[in-house]
């Protein structure tokens, strides 16, 4: 987690980031199009942290074995919201379920990788990395960082949250950031002059180094990079910065402002640090794709999804949560005009088994369901709910690798070339409404 003079020592300060990044000949040569501000299209990625049981929450309420495995667990169907005559989503899931019927989701079932590890920290690093085979040491979102750039000057992606940056955003060479908490990082009280001054030295001597520097050059990249990263970040303050009055009419007294804060509209810690609280990230993640950041992915999470004891209340409070949170998301972004140019995933690093334990929960399991949402998503059931007849060391089998659904929006989506991020081919899925 970055304040902001950390930022400027890490990125201003040493080039040795940039310049050692195995991507930067890649990025170097890359030649796609600027991203304009206000129109490209934007990914959100919700990770549902502990490992979702997938089966109460995309639930074969039709299935006895369903309700066998679930005698305390198990949801009726009168008490889901109903998909089809097979499946249901879980009851807290009813404004998601709204979504659906209005053509704005499409629920992904039997999710999953070959040979899957039930371990939350390596199963993680699967999803993240996109290699089940762990041999990557950066993230599926780092590797894309580059094309998703291309030649603006805006950050690509953007983690909003309490942890240290995810592995997923891990080895990018286009100054990917954390928010760790908003006000921390974009004001600094009792140093605003210094600040102020610092910036625009450190600026002034980028700009003076990157005249002396032959043009092509490894060297003259970084320069262009920090420079522009930096420009983009210091765009954040401007972006939650209070609206200056309009002047008055002659001859009328001007109006005396309230005093404000000086983090007037900046969120603060609370609101993005609980683990178990997504609006607050999504309300931030909304407003800055509203006011332009040109950032193209933003990546959130919410916590508490290990689900070992008492999952029944645990489980319906923070499926509500994540309901609550993104159809008041996709509202926030339809009442400014963005939201049919933003699409949502959630993943989770593991579904549970299918028996209940014998402490009104669930264990570490296997495939399990995902979500992609939003106006320009093609609504529906994406695949069959995986069998309860067979199991794998009774956990539900896979049908879908979930580097399909990556394929898709990087390819059909954000404009980028999942063969070189994914290291290999993977049919896509019918997801998106029309290709970019």
């Amino acid at each position: 987690m970055l304040n902001r003079r950390h930022f400027l020592k890490q990125t201003v300060g040493s080039s040795s980031l940039l310049a050692l990044s195995s991507l930067v000949p890649e990025f170097l040569v890359n030649t796609a199009r600027a991203a304009e501000a206000g129109k490209d299209q934007v990914l959100v990625v919700v990770e549902l942290t502990g490992g979702n049981d997938g089966l109460n929450t995309v639930i074969p309420y039709a299935d006895d074995l369903y309700h066998k495995a679930r005698p305390k667990l198990h949801y009726t169907k009168n008490e889901i919201v109903k998909i089809d005559d097979h499946v249901g989503l879980h009851p807290s899931l009813r404004q998601v379920g709204d979504m659906l019927q209005k053509g704005e989701l499409a629920v992904v079932q039997g999710v999953g990788y070959p040979n899957p590890n039930r371990s939350h920290f390596e199963s993680m690093d699967v999803w993240q990395s996109a290699d089940p085979r762990r041999r990557s040491g950066t993230g599926w979102i780092a590797r894309s960082a580059p094309e998703l750039q291309g030649n603006s000057s805006h950050i690509p992606a953007v983690h909003l949250g309490p942890k240290e940056l995810p592995l997923a955003l891990q080895g990018a060479a286009g100054g990917v950031v954390s928010l760790g908490t908003l006000r921390s990082y974009l004001s600094e009280p009792n140093a605003k002059d210094n600040d102020a001054k610092t910036r625009k030295r450190l600026r002034e001597d980028l700009v003076k180094a990157s005249a002396t520097t032959q043009k092509d050059s490894m060297l003259a990249f970084v320069q262009r990079r920090q420079l522009q990263t930096y420009a983009t970040v210091d765009r954040l303050a401007d972006l939650f910065r209070p609206p200056v009055p309009a002047p008055s009419a002659p001859g009328t007294p001007a109006p005396v402002p309230a005093p404000a804060p000086p983090d007037a509209g900046i969120p603060g810690e609370a609101e993005l640090s609980a683990p178990r609280n997504l609006n607050p990230k999504l309300n931030v993640v909304a407003q800055l794709i509203s006011k332009g950041l040109g950032t193209r992915v933003f990546y959130v999470s919410l916590d508490g999804f290990d689900t070992h004891a008492g999952q029944k209340q645990d489980h319906a409070g923070l499926l509500a949560e994540l309901s609550n949170s993104v159809a008041g998301f996709f509202q926030q972004l339809k009442g400014t005009g963005h939201d049919k140019r933003v699409v949502l995933l959630t993943f989770s690093e593991f579904g549970r088994r299918v028996q209940e334990n014998s402490s009104g929960g669930t264990d570490h399991g296997a495939a399990s369901c995902l979500f992609v949402a939003g106006p320009a998503v093609k609504a529906g059931v994406v695949g069959a709910h995986p069998s309860l007849k067979d199991l794998d060391a009774g956990d539900l089998k896979y049908h879908t690798d979930f580097r399909r659904v990556y394929a898709t929006l990087l390819d059909r989506w954000l404009g980028c070339d999942s063969n070189t991020v994914l290291g290999g081919k993977f049919d896509p899925l019918d997801l998106i409404k029309a290709k970019i």
